[in-house]
């Protein structure tokens, strides 16, 4: 018995996953988006399974300077991108000499560049605000900006373009195409490449797709969108969060379980007690009723999750056994559903698991 909570984490869903976008997107170079320890699968070890290989990734998207570096230092090759740019002058030789490439949205970033001498010009992606309203250069600005960008001698030329969609994951939603005819419009007959999509546009905007997707949670074999289950889509799950029973309890009609006996059962049952809490990244405000899945079957979590363990009931005819391996979320069990039952995204939950959660990485 292996007590501990485990992601185990499938390679052959992550290529599987990849070449399943290809299919969507046959037109777009992919942009694996990796941020957030590989949004809870493990930076490098997603980026080495998906590159480096006729067909892997053309190039990754990350949030931190921090984070490209790890993968430079892990021998990933391919574009990686800044997808937040960086925050001091002195990552700009980092920038250049591990050959990242980087968003420009503030003019706080264009200042730097202006102001620092490099040993070569840097790779830059000019972000405009279409509608998202939260980081890049409003239409208004970009005219100078884009000027700005072109003079200075520390920019490779030409400057690629990109934006972000508020609203991609509700498919019926007029700003994704408001935003789309705004940035297209914007930068018509301007040289460099182009980037609009993540997940949930690569999916359900296909006229959004340009010369580069950046999918990040489909990747993983999750739906961007609310209601809606990555295998709809053809995607595998990548991730099967795992632990098992350490302890079966009778347990009586009345009696309650848990800190501030939350719960009380109505009737004679048997509980299991699974040994993952919210020490481990799963939500402590999963309610009563949560499944997770335990020898084929669903059992309801039951009273309050605690830091490392949390309760089910088995019912009174159960013949589950301590060592049991209980599945939290995988393809059994889809992280969406989950995430429904919490009130919450799929994003929050595999992202959120802590160090103390072993990742093992299977075929």
């Amino acid at each position: 018995m292996k007590p501990f909570p485990r992601a185990e984490i499938s390679r052959h869903a992550l290529k599987h996953n990849l070449a399943r976008l290809r299919e969507i997107a046959p037109h777009s170079q992919i942009m694996a988006v990796v941020k957030a320890n590989g949004y809870g699968h493990g930076l490098l070890n997603v980026a080495q399974c998906v590159s480096n290989y006729d067909g892997g990734a053309d190039g990754f998207g990350l949030a931190r300077l921090e984070e490209a570096l790890e993968l430079r230092n892990g021998g990933v090759q391919g574009r990686l991108l800044l997808l937040e740019g960086f925050f001091r002058a002195s990552d700009l030789p980092l920038i250049v000499e591990n050959d990242i490439e980087t968003a420009v949205h503030h003019e706080s970033q264009l200042q730097m560049l202006e102001q620092t001498a490099l040993s070569k010009p840097v790779k830059v992606w000019l972000k405009v605000d279409s509608g998202m309203h939260r980081l890049g250069f409003s239409l208004t600005q970009f005219p100078a900006i884009y000027q700005r960008l072109m003079a200075c001698e520390s920019v490779a030329k030409p400057i690629n373009l990109m934006t972000h969609f508020a609203c991609a994951d509700e498919p019926d939603n007029p700003l994704t195409l408001k935003q789309m005819r705004d940035f297209e419009n914007l930068i018509a007959g301007l040289d460099g490449e182009r980037t609009l999509a993540n997940s949930a546009a690569t999916i359900f905007w296909p006229q959004s797709q340009a010369d580069w997707v950046r999918p990040g949670i489909a990747l993983y074999g999750v739906s961007p969108v609310m209601g809606d289950k990555g295998t709809n889509h053809q995607l595998i799950p990548a991730m099967e969060l795992v632990s098992n029973l350490i302890a079966v309890r009778e347990h009586k009609a009345g009696d309650c379980v848990g800190y501030g006996a939350y719960w009380q059962a109505k009737e004679d049952t048997l509980l299991g007690v699974v040994a993952i809490g919210y020490g481990d990244g799963y939500p402590r405000n999963a309610p009563e009723g949560t499944p997770v899945l335990l020898n084929g079957r669903r059992v309801p979590i039951v009273g309050r999750v605690s830091m490392d363990m949390l309760t089910v009931d088995l019912g009174l005819d159960a013949t589950d056994c301590v060592g049991d391996s209980v599945q939290l979320w995988g393809k059994e069990l889809a992280v969406e559903e989950v995430a429904e039952h919490i009130g919450t995204i799929a994003y929050e939950l595999v992202t959120k698991l802590t160090p103390r959660v072993m990742v093992k990485l299977l075929p």
